[in-house]
């Protein structure tokens, strides 16, 4: 377990660190509570690093797909916008999406995707908001759809795995996390972020600083520096190491722990003197919608009393997609 070098804070007791979750899927049970411990240390700033074992051809052939999308004319992608989908789906274009409490939107393009579930899903017939018909550019770009998938279910599978060890150290059982996941309205976004002296007007950035409002968010991969995480009272750029991945704590995960794990601050601002452009993919690990957000009873105490009303996760969620403009015109 490292410290992930560009990410350490103004002091020790605020440091995102580097650790292993297969040292805790295979170590024995000294390496497991060294692997929690670490992870509990870490998500008290609101991210983590962690090495993984994604495929590394997947991740090259989900990127080289996504850059010949975004590499499209605008009204070729427009074509991609799913109506109704509040941003679950399909292509979101250019300033759509603004940062609750920001004045102007961010500059960037997304096209976003989830695994599908049966038409007739009861889960798809009570939120029709969060599971909305799925829609690629197969047409467009032949061959995303399958890709894309494959890489939807891996992150998702590493990210219920990581939810293990978060598990422990809250005091849960390691599997709680497994069954609230399940058939969850978890989303994938790829982010294209164009050059920022493209944009309209003086302000604008790439994405402007926010907390998300899932469990946890993962990026495997950036093609270009601009991610700064807030770390005790600064910004700090994050670049996590090769063969690594990033993790947030979301909203969600704060309410459940009681504010044990805050959720991590975060934007993307194109350094100065930028001229290109930058891609990344991130992925929103949400808990099926109707999970009861109530803070767990080992996160509570008499000197850590309960902060948190219950709420509904599609209620917390939906309000969130209101707050950032995609329930407007995008919806």
């Amino acid at each position: 377990m490292t410290l992930a070098q560009g990410f350490t804070g103004p002091d020790d007791d605020a440091a995102v660190l580097d650790v292993d979750l297969l040292r805790f899927e295979r170590g024995d049970s000294a390496a497991r509570a060294a692997v929690v411990d670490g992870v509990k240390r870490s998500l008290a700033t609101g991210f983590v690093t962690t090495s993984h074992d994604l495929s590394s051809a997947l991740l090259d052939d989900a990127y080289g797909l996504l850059e010949q999308f975004f590499r499209l004319p605008e009204t070729r992608k427009q074509a991609f916008v799913a109506d109704g989908a509040c941003g679950q789906t399909g292509y979101t274009g250019h300033l759509v999406e603004t940062a609750a409490g920001a004045s102007l939107a961010d500059w960037k393009e997304m096209l976003n995707w989830a695994e599908p579930l049966p038409a007739g899903h009861p889960l798809r017939r009570r939120f029709p908001v969060l599971y909305p018909q799925q829609l690629l550019p197969e047409e467009a770009v032949p061959g995303i759809s399958a890709v894309l998938g494959a890489f939807h279910r891996a992150i998702a599978d590493l990210q219920r795995r990581f939810l293990r060890v978060i598990a422990v150290g809250l005091g849960v059982h390691e599997a709680l996390f497994d069954a609230m996941v399940e058939e969850a309205p978890t989303l994938t976004r790829a982010v294209h972020y164009p050059p920022i002296h493209q944009a309209p007007a003086e302000g604008h950035v790439w994405a402007a600083a926010h907390a998300d409002i899932n469990l946890i968010t993962a990026l495997p991969r950036a093609t270009a520096p601009g991610l700064e995480v807030l770390v005790g009272e600064r910004w700090v750029q994050a670049t996590p190491p090769d063969g690594h991945v990033i993790l947030n704590s979301g909203l969600m995960l704060e309410r459940l722990s009681n504010g044990l794990i805050p959720s991590g601050w975060h934007r993307v601002v194109a350094e100065p003197g930028e001229t290109g452009g930058r891609l990344s993919v991130v992925q929103f690990c949400h808990p099926r919608p109707s999970t009861v957000l109530q803070p767990f009873p080992s996160c509570c105490s008499a000197h850590h009393p309960q902060r948190f009303a219950a709420e509904l996760a599609a209620d917390a969620l939906e309000a969130v997609l209101h707050r950032i403009n995609l329930t407007g015109s995008a919806c």
